[in-house]
């Protein structure tokens, strides 16, 4: 595939446009497109898209110039189209895709459906045009969309192949590329032609013309056979799922764990701070409940507390006073109340109340046992000597809460100056918050990975069991077949599709496994000749492709440049490989070949340093059969530098105002 121009016309910035790219036979193959930010390279270079494809990245789908629109009356209606002409193997395609819009008498803009048309002329120059039904096979015949990406792209679409290469993902579609652009997808197509595990295939359709008349049972075990196959199918499909769920999942759970990484410190110094929110409440805690008990034991003991210097007084009064020969020997309380209560002493006395006799008697009650003055007098002893051990340990105690109170409050103080200074590290941030999402992510992709792992073996097994009960049925039915002459013709060509399916299966192995290693080894070549650094690739059989250091059995972050320099290695290799095998005297070679594609890169150099920008200059031309380059023009100088030998056609933007760019 070779482009050889577009015209644009109405297409968003540009009115009536066209251009002319470089072809190479002059040994310049290269079209260079320069202009400033905003002057229409990221849409002209869309334009491809729109015409191939009816896509743009746009985020206004509107692809009708607003200049046009604005100049339109009511009523009005104008065209947009993309013309873009190109040849691909021995034939010459015209691609046309436009679209009628109109301005409604409201001042509203209303689209019809694009039209797309696709012109063939071939060597003998005939010229026949696309059916309808026909238009999507041809574009996919000559570059599918889902590889058009690695040929068509901006500086930010090739940054995010680089990083899809830089995290391990986007595996499949590297594979499908290296097998669609390498000519392997022809070997995979009779593959499927002739699979054994697929009912409508050559091999399916043989199992299914056995003729079950001679014995009733082969159409069981055919039937058998079948129900196998689609089950198997069925669970390699599931197999495929889950393994890349499980895949996604772990591409997931390291670019959580990196940016986990980046929380690490903050949520250290966030537990560090938690911890000292902690200590400090403890420590305030700790400090009032002293201050309660001071109050507590103050509130309880401040009357006994206070009056304990009259008890002292009445104990050193009481201490100089002999209160000895005052009671009354023998005689007990109960004889005095008894004599009282008969009314007369035990000397034949009258005891009349109010007498004098009675009088002395009732005084006598505070004289003898057990409430004599005597007694009294002790009892207050050893109670105010009670009270002065008990209340006289509250001085001592609250001096030594007060110590207790101090020091929590020193500690309270040099706590609280280093939360000011875990504060500033954090500058406020609270990233727990954040680093417990991450970390719940973690966990579903861990959940996620063992469950795929888990329905993985299962299927694994179920597969083996079906893989045994194909093959059993498979034997039995073969040996009822050779039984019967017809069945038995049946029989030897499925043998033969079967070897067939068997020897291209082989043969797709050795040469996929080859290419993939011949591939590793091409992009290296080329990725040290961009990147210079002791780094290298590999491509393991899932094409993972990864970056490793020279001296360092790993895998490495990579930096922008480094994912960026991946990615031109990987797409350049290919354009190479190709080549290779189309100039190469091998036939093996040659079948796995596929035709020359071109570059369109809108600002693929921004990522680069000057020294690389040279590197990638002089390194594109040497390997592409065509490069068309839409640069800024700070860039567009030195890469001129660079290309000047390789340069064959030279446009540039002009911005008429914001809604216009014309070519000069």
């Amino acid at each position: 595939m070779q482009l050889k121009s577009i015209k644009l016309e109405n297409f968003r910035q540009f009115r009536n446009e066209s251009m002319e790219f470089a072809q190479g036979d002059d040994g310049r193959n290269v079209t260079i497109i320069l202009g400033e930010n905003g002057t229409g390279k990221t849409t002209f270079a869309q334009a491809f898209s729109w015409c191939l494809y009816g896509e743009t990245d746009f985020r206004d789908k509107t692809v009708l110039s607003k200049q046009v629109f604005k100049e339109m009356h009511l009523g009005e209606d104008r065209t947009v189209s993309v013309t873009l002409c190109l040849s691909h193997g021995t034939a010459e395609y015209t691609f046309v895709r436009k679209q009628n819009c109109f301005k409604d008498m409201s001042g509203r803009l209303k689209e019809d459906n694009a039209e797309f048309s696709i012109a063939k002329k071939d060597e003998s120059g005939n010229t026949s045009y696309a059916q309808k039904y026909e238009l999507e096979p041809w574009v996919n015949s000559i570059l599918p969309k889902d590889l058009s990406h690695y040929f068509f792209f901006d500086g930010e679409r090739i940054e995010k192949l680089g990083k899809d290469i830089a995290s391990g993902k986007k595996a499949r579609d590297f594979a499908d590329a290296v097998k669609g652009l390498l000519g392997l997808n022809p070997v995979l197509s009779a593959l499927s032609h002739f699979n054994p595990k697929s009912r409508n295939s050559v091999i399916g359709e043989y199992n299914r013309s056995f003729d079950s008349k001679a014995n009733a049972k082969i159409k069981v075990l055919t039937d058998t056979i079948e129900d196998c196959n689609q089950k198997l199918a069925g669970k390699k499909a599931a197999l495929e799922q889950f393994d890349e769920q499980k895949e996604a999942a772990e591409a997931m759970k390291a670019d959580k764990e990196k940016e986990l990484k980046q929380y690490a410190d903050g949520k250290r110094l966030q537990e560090e701070r938690d911890d000292l929110y902690r200590r400090i409440k403890n420590a305030e805690s700790e400090r009032a409940g002293q201050y309660k008990d001071i109050c507590d034991n103050f509130n309880k003991s401040m009357i006994p507390f206070f009056s304990l210097s009259l008890v002292d007084r009445a104990l050193r009064l009481l201490s100089n006073k002999d209160f000895s020969g005052t009671d009354v020997p023998w005689i007990r309380d109960e004889t005095i109340k008894f004599l009282i209560g008969r009314k007369k002493c035990i000397c034949n006395t009258h005891l009349e109340k109010g007498s004098e006799p009675y009088e002395a008697l009732e005084k006598l009650l505070e004289k003898v046992p057990p409430k004599s003055i005597s007694n009294y007098v002790s009892e207050f002893k050893a109670e105010s000597r009670h009270r002065v051990g008990e209340y006289g340990d509250l001085v001592q105690e609250t001096q030594d809460k007060l110590v207790r109170i101090s020091k929590e409050s020193t500690e309270i103080s040099e706590l609280n100056n280093q939360l000011v200074n875990v504060n500033k590290k954090l500058s406020g941030k609270d990233v727990s918050e954040k680093v417990n999402e991450i970390e719940t992510e973690i966990q579903i992709c861990n959940s996620t990975i063992r469950r795929c792992s888990s329905e993985h073996d299962r299927l694994i097994n179920e597969q083996g069991r079906l893989e045994a009960e194909y093959e059993r049925a498979y034997k039995e039915r073969d040996t009822l077949i050779l039984q019967d002459e017809k069945n038995t013709q049946t029989l030897t060509y499925l043998t033969y599709a079967q070897k067939i399916y068997d020897e291209l299966l082989s043969f797709y192995k050795e040469r996929e496994e080859e290419t993939r290693n011949r591939l590793q080894d091409t992009i290296n070549n080329i990725f040290k000749q961009i990147y210079e650094g002791g780094l290298h690739l590999t491509i393991d059989e899932k094409y993972h492709i990864t970056v490793q250091a020279d001296e360092y059995n790993g895998e490495i972050e990579t930096s922008t440049a480094q994912s960026i320099s991946a990615i031109f290695a990987f797409i350049t290799s290919i354009i190479r490989m190709a080549k290779e095998n189309r100039n190469s005297d091998d036939p093996n070679a040659k079948m796995l070949s596929s035709e020359p594609y071109p570059l369109v890169m809108d600002a693929p150099l921004s990522a680069f340093d000057k020294r690389r920008i040279k590197t990638v200059c002089e390194t594109l031309p040497a390997i592409a059969e065509q490069v068309i380059i839409f640069i800024k023009d700070t860039d567009g100088e030195i890469a001129e530098e660079y290309m000047g030998s390789k340069i064959g056609s030279r446009h540039s933007f002009v911005k008429k105002n914001e809604l216009e760019t014309v070519l000069a």
